[in-house]
């Protein structure tokens, strides 16, 4: 029997079978695939939650500059002005709703030697944050003796998506965006708040 030229040195049986399987490509889109998808998955989620976030921290910006500016046009204030401010929040929210909300509102006298100390203070819930005449952590160059401020301040808990929360703790699944303002008054010398 003649032997066949070209079939001489090619792969029989069991190697023939290897060599098939080892150069097959069938799967292998299936396999990038499987590899590929959870990572875009978590690129995408991550990217939508960034989004959020910003979104969420320029409202809280917003907010804050809202608030102070409106009370430093004012030459008196209520209680009850002070605490319709969270309406305000709700609304510069919307469409979120802010999570362990906090509104701080100060008014901030600086006297005669660039000391700032408060005056009066409201919170969201109609408390006072801040004891009168405590000292305000004030930067220096906003220190000019005899004027008023207002400090608006504004805190929302962010909760971050996280795959593995049980690997991580509580403290971390969370994050507080805080954004905060002081605004030199408008018109006046002060701002008067009987009761706050």
């Amino acid at each position: 029997m003649a032997k066949d030229p070209l079939n001489e040195g090619r792969p029989k049986g069991v190697l023939l079978k290897l060599r098939a399987m080892l150069t097959d490509r069938g799967g292998a889109g299936a396999v990038e695939f499987a590899l590929v998808v959870p990572l875009l998955l978590c690129l995408y989620l991550m990217a939508f939650q960034l989004t959020i976030g910003l979104s969420i921290s320029k409202r809280a910006s917003r907010t804050a500059a809202a608030i102070a500016d409106y009370v430093a046009q004012q030459t008196t204030v209520t209680p009850a002005m002070l605490t319709d401010m969270t309406y305000l929040t709700q609304a510069m929210f919307t469409p979120y709703t802010p999570n362990n909300g906090t509104m701080k509102i100060t008014g901030v006298t600086v006297d005669a030697n660039g000391n700032p100390t408060v005056a009066w203070s409201r919170d969201q819930a109609g408390g006072k944050p801040y004891a009168t005449g405590a000292s305000v952590n004030m930067p220096t160059e906003m220190r000019t003796p005899n004027t008023f401020f207002i400090h608006a301040e504004i805190s929302t808990d962010f909760p971050l998506f996280v795959v593995t929360s049980n690997l991580l703790p509580s403290s971390a699944q969370k994050l507080t965006i805080y954004r905060h303002y002081f605004y030199r008054l408008r018109t006046g010398s002060s701002v008067s708040c009987s009761g706050c």
